[in-house]
């Protein structure tokens, strides 16, 4: 007589982050308890303790598996040259964006980690060895890693949203008269800018500023940048 766990795949810590990453693509992060997790793995919450002391651990077995899901054999640090390193970390940069847009949940257990682990520094080893291809100085390299700061995991921080503007016509026209009298520069903008009062291209967005870094990077190196020269 076969046992009931016959023919289940044995529980394992990546097996619990894989589920875990499931559920919480479904529910968030904050739906993501012991509990569910393990009623989703039909085992017993004590189960899960085995293979994660609790949930902090847990999220940071998601984070291990979302970042392993961020390495692209288009960016091989191995492969990148001095002439192709800002491509090759454009290319990783923009597939760990594609990844965080897949699991929108990311960005808050990313940003709520205490410690890198070997994964984590795994993949910014990776990004700082594309720069060292391109011959950039280590200082250069360490200055580059904290201007990527959240952009190098595919998401950034925008700035605080600025109040709506009412519907109705007569409303709208006093309050954009009260706020250019106040606010000259942002209403300037607002009216007057391509594609004002749209929507914002959150990737659009994304892409501008990490062309600007990027350029900058390679603009610095060609200089001979130092952070003693300042």
């Amino acid at each position: 007589m076969s046992s009931p766990d016959a023919g289940r795949t044995p529980l394992s810590r990546a097996r619990v982050a894989e589920a875990a990453v499931a559920l919480a693509d479904e529910v968030g992060l904050d739906g993501t308890t012991m509990r569910r997790l393990a009623d989703d793995l039909a085992v017993t919450p004590m189960a899960l303790y085995k293979h994660v002391a609790n949930r902090e651990e847990l999220i940071d077995a998601m984070v291990d598996h979302i970042v392993g899901e961020m390495l692209t054999p288009d960016a091989d640090p191995d492969a990148v040259t001095a002439e192709t390193w800002k491509t090759a970390l454009r290319t990783q940069v923009k597939a760990s964006r594609g990844v965080v847009l897949r699991h929108p949940w990311a960005v808050e257990a990313i940003e709520t980690r205490a410690l890198a682990g070997p994964i984590v520094l795994a993949y910014m080893d990776r990004l700082i060895r594309i720069l060292f291809a391109g011959s950039l100085s280590a200082d250069l390299v360490h200055h580059a890693m904290h201007a990527l700061s959240t952009r190098m995991w595919g998401f950034t921080r925008d700035v605080l949203p600025t109040p709506s503007i009412p519907d109705d016509p007569a409303q709208r026209a006093a309050a954009l008269a009260d706020f250019a009298a106040t606010y000259p520069g942002i209403v300037r903008m607002a009216t007057t800018a391509p594609h004002a009062g749209a929507e914002c291209d959150a990737d659009a967005e994304f892409d501008f500023a990490l062309d600007i870094l990027l350029d900058a990077f390679e603009r610095m190196h060609a200089a001979g940048w130092s952070s003693a020269a300042r």
